[in-house]
Parts: structure tokens; C-alpha cells; sequence
């Protein structure tokens, strides 16, 4: 018997009733990329925009017997012009999501930040990992893992403003954040444990919106009830935190691969931040997780959509 997924296929479930969401795909030229594409348009949850080579893309498609006539294709020569290319369609309106293909995430992310033409907002773009983690009773928010390096307080104001945001988005009641370090303790020797703090007192004033956040936490009494309990760390987060805010990039990056190679679970991946949500896929990902990647973009487009037509009203 292989995994279960029952938390994506409940997210993949939400989106039977929103219409597929328009997405520039940049650059499909390899299996996995293009592959996951078509996978997630056959499912409805996207409707795609190949953008790159065509003669290369048709190519690929005849190879891997994928039928790809109904999809526009969007002509481009080598791939930093695929990004470019994918961005201004978004910028145009024509497409509602960004999800990157067979080029670096570096290139993709180039296009998406640049000043004049790219697709930044007032927020800090971030990652979140939403994974799937066999035995853990619902899907838990990893961030960042993939964007910030070694971010400063200011910038996991919004690591932690989008993280939220995304979890009410896929539909969770109650999101309980917590900023994870070393210890469960504020210590003036280790910095992650002072901006945890920091965070947890901008939440009490309403800086940071929509979800309790506690710590610093340590990753055991973040999310193992018994370990809080034995602790005696008293908070409604403690044991429960749906949401893992990580110190830094390598930490987050080792805690995601932990679970995904340790513990059998899966990784869908979002960037958020920018003007669309970015769908980020690793050419290692399980179709499930491609989907579910694309499921998240699709559910975080709609809401995005509920709020714009609430705005007019």
C-alpha cells in the first residue's frame, strides 16, 4: 500500500467547485513539468498556458503522448524569456497563477521581483511547504524553507502574515502558529528566541492578524502535546501549532526534507507575496503533491477573488 493523502485530496476535493484557474506555465520542457501541467488541467485545477518553445514543447507532448492542442501556447526562444514572458501575462491579466516549468527557480523568481515589470506587492514574497504528513492529523505550514536565506524580524512580519493568510485560505478554522527555535525560552545569546518573542508581542497588538502565535517553541512542544505538557508550557498553541515558523532557510529546508524523507510525507509547494500565488514544484515531487500544489494556487486565487468582488460591493 502506497501513502495516504486524504489532507490533499480534501484540498484538491475544494476545488471540484471553482472553475480551473488560469496559469502561465514557464517554460514545460521537461517530462516532469510538463507532465504535472497536464496532470493538474485533466483534474480541472488548472487551466495552463504553456509558455516557451513551441516546437520543443509539441515535441515533448507527441513523446510523452500527451495531447496538448487545446492549451495556448505562448512563443518563446530560451528560458529567462519564458519567466519574462510569464510574468507580463500575468501583469496583463491573462493569467490568475504563475507555475515555474523546466528553469531554475532563481530565473522565475528573477522575473517575478523585478522592479518595473515584475509582480511584487508591499508584502515580502516567502514559501510556505504545506505538507502531508502521514499519522499527523492535519496538513502543517512550514516556513520559509525556500525563498528568505536568513531573514530579519522585519521580513517574517510578512513570513508570518502569508503563512496565515494561506492557511485561512485553504480553510483552517483556528491557525496556530508557532515560531520555532532551539528552546522554548527567551535567550539574550540566541537571536531566533528574541524575535519569536518579538512576534508573539506584535500579534497581542494586532501588527500580525488572524491566528494565535506563540514562542518561542522548540519543534518537539510545538507540535507533540505530551512534550508541551511535560514542559508545563501552558498556551493554546503548544502541542497544536498548525503553522511552523523556522529560523532560517537551512533550518526550514532540513526540517521539510526530515519529514519528507524520514517520515514519508509529501511537500506541496507555494510562493506568496506577489501580485498571483507561485506554484513551485521539484522535479522529485509525487503527482499528488504536484496536484496538491496546484490545488493551494487554485484555493488561494478564489479567495483572492471572494475578497476583490467583496471590495466592489
Amino acid at each position: 500500500m502506497g501513502p495516504s493523502h486524504e489532507k490533499y485530496d480534501l484540498l484538491i476535493g475544494r476545488c471540484k467547485s471553482i472553475p480551473p484557474t488560469l496559469t502561465a506555465v514557464a517554460h514545460p520542457c521537461d517530462e516532469a513539468s510538463l507532465k504535472g501541467a497536464v496532470d493538474a488541467a485533466r483534474v480541472r485545477l488548472i487551466e495552463p498556458i504553456l509558455v516557451g518553445p513551441p516546437a520543443r514543447i509539441r515535441e515533448l507532448a507527441a513523446k510523452l503522448g500527451l495531447d496538448i492542442s487545446r492549451y495556448r501556447l505562448v512563443e518563446t526562444g530560451y528560458s529567462q524569456e519564458s519567466a519574462a514572458k510569464a510574468v507580463e501575462l500575468v501583469r496583463n491579466a491573462e493569467a490568475e497563477a504563475l507555475m515555474k516549468g523546466s528553469l531554475h527557480t532563481d530565473e522565475l523568481m528573477a522575473a517575478v521581483v523585478k522592479a518595473d515589470t515584475g509582480l511584487r506587492t508591499a508584502r515580502r514574497i516567502s514559501h510556505c511547504f504545506v505538507m502531508d504528513v502521514p499519522g499527523h492529523a492535519e496538513p502543517l505550514i512550514i516556513t520559509d524553507a525556500a525563498v528568505n536565506i536568513a531573514p530579519t524580524l522585519k521580513d517574517k512580519i510578512d513570513i508570518v502574515q502569508n503563512a496565515i493568510d494561506l492557511a485561512r485560505d485553504l480553510g483552517t478554522t483556528e491557525v496556530r502558529v508557532a515560531i520555532l527555535s532551539a528552546m522554548e525560552t527567551v535567550n539574550p545569546d540566541v537571536p531566533s528566541t528574541l524575535e519569536a518573542a518579538a512576534l508573539c508581542k506584535m500579534a497581542d497588538r494586532g501588527q500580525i492578524t488572524g491566528a494565535l502565535v506563540d514562542g518561542p517553541l522548540a519543534l518537539d512542544n510545538a507540535i507533540s502535546p505530551e512534550a508541551a505538557k511535560i514542559k508545563k508550557i501552558d498556551s493554546p498553541v503548544a502541542g497544536r501549532a498548525n503553522v511552523l515558523v523556522v529560523p532560517d532557510l537551512e533550518a526550514g529546508n532540513m526540517l521539510a526534507k526530515s519529514l519528507t524523507f524520514l517520515a514519508g510525507a509529501d511537500a506541496a509547494g507555494i510562493v506568496l507575496g506577489a501580485k498571483v500565488p507561485i506554484i513551485l514544484t521539484s522535479r522529485a515531487d509525487s503527482l499528488t503533491a504536484r496536484l496538491a500544489s496546484c490545488a493551494i494556487a487554485t484555493l488561494v486565487a478564489e479567495a483572492r477573488r471572494t475578497s476583490a468582488r467583496r471590495a466592489v460591493k
